[in-house]
């Protein structure tokens, strides 16, 4: 092997005005096949007749305008002890906060209603708001997150518990000072090595 590589060395190293050409040319090419080729590709896809295929398209006829791939948030309320989320006062408040969430931001395909779609606890303590995005967690804007974190601040001043929950409050990683660093060492240890 070690022969070889030799060899292949000396070649390049004798004949590098036609090695340089080759590799030019093979560039240019693939330049010229990334230039000319198709469209761009969808990210939808779909298997007809799967039972998976059967899930979306009933999801999709329930639920018009949420996205399977979309960020997901969940907002839920507990009573005070000894009261109830069906109480007209928590229940205003909470409608209140359903009414307020698609206004906060053009990026919520939809807000469900705890009292109409039925999430709110057999004992009535505990209700739940299903918040879907029409974006992935990693497209949703600051803006958007923040009216999310924020809606519970009102019913929080109301004396009920507010936690807010999905992937929706997950934020983009961000590269810090080690990456940037080991990119630059790599980098280093590249153009030595070529």
């Amino acid at each position: 092997m070690a022969t070889f590589l030799y060899k292949l060395g000396r070649f390049a190293f004798r004949r590098r005005n036609l090695v340089a050409f080759v590799w030019v040319a093979l560039l240019a090419l693939a330049g010229v096949g990334a230039a000319s080729a198709s469209t761009a590709t969808s990210s939808s896809f779909s298997i007809p007749g799967t039972e998976a295929q059967k899930a979306f398209d009933l999801l999709e006829e329930r639920f018009p305008g949420g996205s399977a791939d979309g960020a997901t948030a969940r907002v839920v309320f507990k009573a005070p002890e000894g009261e109830k989320m069906t109480s007209a006062a928590h229940k205003a408040e909470v409608e209140k906060i359903v009414d307020e969430l698609p206004a906060g931001s053009d990026q919520v395909a939809s807000v469900t209603d705890p009292y109409t779609a039925k999430a709110v606890s057999k004992d009535g303590s505990t209700a739940y708001v299903s918040v879907t995005y029409k974006v992935s967690s990693m497209e949703l804007t600051e803006d958007t997150r923040t009216a999310l974190e924020e809606t519970g601040h009102d019913a929080r001043g109301a004396g009920l518990t507010v936690e807010i929950g999905g992937d929706a409050l997950q934020a983009a990683p961000e590269a810090g000072a080690t990456e940037i660093i080991g990119i630059a060492v790599a980098a280093i240890v590249l153009v030595i090595t070529f």
